[in-house]
C-alpha cells in the first residue's frame, strides 16, 4: 500500500512538472520567440499589415471593408455578423450551390448590381457570393472590370483612366503559381481617391 502510495506521489509530480515546463515553453518562451522574429524582421506584417493615408489608419491589408458609396469600388460580399468583415466573426454563409436560399441570395444581390450598373449583363461571381472567411480584401480583375463604367462616370474621369488604374492595380499569383490574379480593394479605392484628387487640381489650375 506504501508503495503504491509513493508510486502515486511520483506519478503526480512528475505531471506537474511536465506542465510547469510545457506552459512555459509554449505560452512563454516559443510565443515571445516568434514574437520577437516577427517584431524584427517582419514588423509591418506582424503588427496586421495596416494600411495608412494621410498619418491615419484606414485599414488592413488582410482584412476587407464594406464599401457602400457607389462613386467606390464594391468589395465581396461577406457572411460575418452581425456586420461585414467582422473579424470576430469569420465564417462563411455555409450554404450549399443547390441551397434555394443561396439562390435567392445571390439573384437579389445581382439586381441590386443591375440597377447601378445598367450597362452591364454578365456579373462576376466573386461580386455575388461570399468568401470561406467572410474576409477576404479581394477581388477578381474581372470584377473590377465590371465596375469600371460607373465609377468612371460618377467620378467624371475617362474609362482609360480608370482601365490604366485597375490594370496598375493587379496582384499576380504569388511566386507566379499560387492563387489567382487579384485587386485589394481598399488599396484600389485609396489610389482611385488619389487619382480624382490629382484630375480636380489640374482642372482648377487650367
Amino acid at each position: 500500500m506504501i508503495n503504491k502510495f509513493r508510486e502515486a506521489i511520483y506519478q503526480i509530480k512528475n505531471a506537474l512538472l511536465l506542465l510547469v515546463y510545457l506552459t512555459i515553453l509554449t505560452g512563454l518562451i516559443y510565443p515571445g520567440m516568434i514574437t520577437a522574429i516577427g517584431q524584427l524582421f517582419f514588423p509591418w506584417q506582424s503588427n496586421g499589415s495596416l494600411i495608412k493615408q494621410d498619418g491615419q489608419v484606414v485599414g488592413s491589408l488582410l482584412i476587407g471593408q464594406s464599401f457602400t458609396d457607389p462613386k467606390y469600388f464594391y468589395s465581396r460580399p461577406s457572411a460575418t455578423t452581425p456586420y461585414p468583415y467582422n473579424g470576430e466573426s469569420s465564417s462563411g454563409s455555409n450554404l450549399g450551390p443547390s441551397n434555394p436560399s443561396l439562390l435567392a441570395i445571390v439573384k437579389e444581390r445581382s439586381l441590386n448590381l443591375q440597377k447601378i450598373n445598367p450597362s452591364n449583363t454578365l456579373i462576376p461571381v466573386d461580386l455575388v457570393t461570399t468568401s470561406a472567411s467572410g474576409l477576404d480584401p479581394d477581388i477578381s480583375p474581372l470584377a473590377a472590370f465590371y465596375q469600371l463604367s460607373r465609377i468612371a462616370k460618377l467620378r467624371k474621369l475617362s474609362e482609360t483612366t480608370i482601365k490604366d488604374l485597375i490594370q496598375q492595380s493587379i496582384q499576380k499569383r504569388t511566386l507566379g503559381i499560387f492563387g489567382e490574379p487579384r485587386i485589394n480593394v481598399l488599396q484600389l479605392n485609396i489610389a482611385l481617391d488619389h487619382l480624382t484628387l490629382r484630375s480636380i487640381n489640374v482642372k482648377t489650375k487650367t
